[in-house]
């Protein structure tokens, strides 16, 4: 198994980065091109990657303005089973943000890009919480 972190502060209170990383809105701003769901336990979100991308993702844990994380059910056979999860905490006027990634079967190619890839969209979603800044999905990875 592997797994994948990132560490890293937003100049915002927990509750403003909260809703970047659990809210539809602030999902479908910085990662998906769409999302549905609502960031209570057990609810199950629909994330819009676009054409033959229509992955969901159950919420396993979730104590607002602290803690979030899902499990992915439905996606890439890498992805499948992994949970994607964020622990925020207040330092002063800025949040910590602990950002996980567990779960992976093998670090593989699949593994690599996506560590890649996280380190992109976690710089949109600081971006987009701190200034309110929407890059087109299209663009994300460009930026």
């Amino acid at each position: 198994m592997a797994d994948i972190y990132h560490d890293f502060q937003i100049n915002a209170t927990p509750e403003k980065v909260f809703e970047g990383i659990a809210s539809p809105e602030g999902v479908s701003a910085w990662w998906s091109l769409s999302t549905v769901g609502k960031p209570n336990e057990g609810e199950v979100y629909d994330l819009d990657f676009g054409p033959g991308y229509q992955w969901k993702a159950k919420v396993t844990y979730s104590v607002r303005p602290s803690e979030f994380e899902w499990e992915m059910i439905e996606a890439d056979d890498d992805w499948r089973g992994t949970r994607i999860g964020f622990r925020l905490e207040a330092d002063g006027e800025k949040t910590s943000v602990r950002f996980h990634h567990k779960g992976w079967p093998h670090e593989n190619d699949h593994y690599r890009i996506s560590c890649y890839c996280w380190a992109m969209y976690l710089r949109i979603l600081k971006r987009h919480v701190e200034h309110g800044e929407f890059v087109p999905y299209e663009d994300r990875l460009n930026v």
